[in-house]
């Protein structure tokens, strides 16, 4: 797919704002001319990539009949790596190649992760807002109890989803001392020893973790029927995408005590309004929800800026790479 422009070629970024301020965007080696939107609205879309040549898109949905208004489009640059944003089967029929970001989050999710755990664990969010509200003088003694502390060493860890994001979890959970367990997918037999059956997993984990693409197979994945699986009341943890997990239901399953609490960082609605199911338990001392940042440390974010550049560089050039479509 060389592109060899004799023109600059229309990159055009429909949300920058998705990067840091302090994200370095290094200029593309070809000619070309770039013009960046801080955000786009669904009533700009289609006359912003009209004449785009290259579109860079981090959570802007490019659907069918956006993408048949942009007849010069050539490649869509996903400046992430989950493409649900994109229309995929149109790109393929008219010829669109459709690229993604790989492996820049090595770090940065896996202790996201790793924070929420721990902090749900041992309750570290509790306890503050106890210490904040003068528990600790009223106790009148060098500490108290009113939350619960568990460890890690010795218990079992459920990973669903064993891509790179699920190994580096896993590296880490044995580190600490934990058992892990990946999940076969749901409703599939016979994918071998390393796999542990999905139910049996959701029955015998103490800490339930997703790394998994949203996809129609993954789409409220665990819902009723599996919090009522969960035997040891686990911690459930989703650093993944908004929608594995049927939010309706695990406000029930939280607020039922089914399982022992819940580290979110992603919603189906984003940011969620006031009466989104996850924003009614936020009153809870287990459960805490981050804005969509286990992927967003400095070092992850110039990364991520780094391989969007390279990836766009090596396809104009007819060497693509992180190829989706």
């Amino acid at each position: 797919m060389t592109l060899a422009p004799a023109v600059p070629l229309h990159v055009v970024f429909l949300d920058r704002d998705t990067l840091s301020p302090e994200t370095v965007l290094r200029p593309f080696s070809f000619p070309h001319r770039l013009t960046l939107y801080a955000h786009t609205g669904a009533e700009e879309i289609a006359e912003r990539i009209r004449d785009a040549d290259i579109v860079i898109t981090n959570k802007i949905p490019l659907r069918r009949d956006t993408l048949a208004q942009a007849p010069k489009l050539k490649m869509i640059a996903v400046a992430a790596t989950g493409t649900d944003v994109i229309d995929l089967a149109a790109c393929s029929e008219r010829g669109i190649r459709v690229f993604n970001i790989r492996d820049y989050a090595l770090h940065t999710v896996p202790e996201h992760t790793f924070a929420l755990i721990f902090a749900l664990r041992r309750s570290i969010a509790a306890y503050h807002d106890s210490v904040k509200q003068g528990r600790w003088q009223e106790s009148g003694r060098f500490c108290f109890f009113d939350h619960p502390i568990r460890d890690l060493a010795g218990s079992t860890l459920g990973i669903i989803g064993d891509g790179a994001l699920g190994q580096a979890v896993a590296k880490i959970a044995t580190a600490f001392g934990m058992k892990v367990l990946f999940a076969a997918h749901k409703g599939r037999d016979g994918m071998g020893r390393l796999y542990t059956p999905f139910d049996e997993v959701l029955r015998r984990a103490d800490i339930i973790t997703l790394h998994c693409p949203l996809t129609a197979a993954t789409r409220n994945m665990i819902g009723a029927r599996e919090f009522a699986l969960m035997e040891r009341k686990p911690l459930l943890i989703n650093t993944a995408r908004g929608g594995i997990v049927d939010e309706q239901a695990l406000a029930e399953a939280l607020r039922g005590g089914q399982i022992a609490g819940a580290g979110f960082d992603v919603a189906t609605v984003e940011p969620p309004p006031p009466d989104h199911p996850l924003m009614g338990l936020l009153d809870l001392p287990n459960f805490i929800l981050t804005p969509h940042v286990a992927w967003a440390s400095r070092e992850a974010i110039q990364g991520l800026a780094d391989q969007l550049v390279d990836n766009i560089e090596a396809a104009v050039a007819g060497e693509p790479r992180n190829i989706v479509v």
